[in-house]
């Protein structure tokens, strides 16, 4: 049973990973003995989590910088990537932004920011290590999406449409890439506790509407998406393509 979760000695790219999220779940494939790229967009901030990250001692851990929203960046990024593990197995896709305003106050710039961080980025990101992949007749992509993407919540429309969109890209390139050995999933999260929520999940109204709409009455830690992406990552997943996991605490099929 544990070959069948075993990610040892696979080469993974994890994207948005300096911090929150994606950096827990870099750490966790790490424990797992993987080899590990971390990619971001602030080379200081990769810097320290390269630096934590490398003290765990199991797994080979780089780091690259890099706007998802460039493709040009995107590719050069992945470039180096590959060029440093020879192939690339597993990406986590990850990178994400939000910007939290009632929908008739998001702008122009709002909505940019975060469509082409969240859809965008994740398709061209997709894209190039998909290339990689369909050369090699092999791997794994776990877009992150979100809960957002599935039910309908309040503010952050330009989120909630980036996110359907991967949802719907997952499956699209799962049914293109199937067939040529290449599997494309998704990872939908509710409320995790990360820098990026901290402030709003210390706001006790904030916390309280979440959880009445939670059934399982807390938030997630992040360390809770790592079996998640593990699973999505290895062969004990070999038979699923275009799926999404709801890593939500029940949210999505609560009925309120």
């Amino acid at each position: 049973m544990e070959n069948l979760f075993n990610v040892e000695g696979k080469k993974v790219l994890v994207t948005g990973a300096s911090k929150g999220i994606g950096y827990a779940i870099a750490k966790g494939f790490l424990e797992a003995g993987a080899e590990v790229a971390i990619a971001a967009r602030n080379e200081i901030d990769l810097q320290a989590a390269r630096s934590t990250l490398e003290q765990i001692g199991k797994g080979h851990v780089i780091h690259v910088a890099v706007d998802v929203r460039k493709p040009d960046q995107v590719q050069d990024a992945v470039k180096t990537v590959a060029d440093s593990f020879g192939h690339i197995d597993v990406l986590i896709n990850n990178a994400g932004v939000n910007v939290r305003v009632p929908a008739e106050k998001v702008s122009e710039e709002d909505w940019d920011t975060v469509v082409d961080t969240d859809l965008k980025g994740a398709f061209f990101m997709a894209q190039t290590v998909g290339q990689l992949m369909l050369h090699q007749g092999n791997g794994s992509i776990v877009n992150i999406a979100s809960i957002g993407g599935h039910v309908a919540l309040r503010t952050g429309v330009a989120y909630a449409s980036a996110k359907a969109g991967v949802l719907h890209m997952t499956r699209v390139l799962a049914v293109e890439w199937a067939a040529r050995g290449v599997r494309v999933n998704a990872i939908g999260p509710w409320y995790f506790r990360t820098p990026l929520t901290a402030k709003l999940l210390d706001d006790p109204a904030y916390l309280n509407d979440i959880l009445v709409r939670t059934p399982m009455k807390r938030v997630g830690e992040v360390e809770e998406l790592v079996g998640p992406a593990i699973f999505l990552a290895s062969d004990a997943s070999s038979y699923m393509t275009g799926q999404a996991l709801f890593v939500d605490g029940g949210m999505g099929v609560y009925g309120f």
